[in-house]
This record gives structure tokens, sequence and C-alpha cells, in this order.
């Protein structure tokens, strides 16, 4: 589906950091296996909705989560690189 975003991490512990603020902030999200195609250090994403995306950006820029990137799903299951 074209409406989802994932964010790669390079440490777990990003990741679970990620998560519980995204949490707080009440935004939908799911953890989700990181795609093989995504080259990152952990092993674990977060996939949300592009409706999130400037609320989850300013979150990860303020509280300075330390991310690979945030990537769009194409209509082919692909992934494009669109901050980070």
């Amino acid at each position: 589906m074209e409406n989802e975003m994932l964010i790669a991490f390079d440490s777990t512990q990003q990741a679970l950091r990620a998560e519980m603020l995204l949490e707080y902030a009440e935004i939908e999200i799911d953890i989700f296996p990181t795609p093989k195609e995504i080259t990152a250090g952990c092993a674990m994403s977060i996939q949300f909705f592009r409706d999130g995306f400037e609320a989850v950006k300013k979150i990860v820029a303020e509280q300075e989560v330390e991310i690979k990137g945030i990537y769009s799903k194409g209509p082919n299951d692909g992934y494009t690189l669109i901050w980070g």
C-alpha cells in the first residue's frame, strides 16, 4: 500500500526509544521487520501511515532519535528514502 512509511534504525535502542515516543504522541505505528533492501544495523523498523509523516519527523528531530532514514513504500513493495 502506497500510504505506508517506514523508519529504519541502526540500533535496537533507538528503535525502542522511537516506539515509546511515537506511542506517547498517539501516532499509530506497527513494529515491522526491516526489509532486506534497506541496509540498517537493526532488524526492527517502525511502520506508520503517511498522514503522520510531519509529526514523526518533528518527534525524531526534536528528540534527536538516531535513524537510518524514513522510507516510503512504493506500489511494487519497493522502498524509497524520503528523509534522513
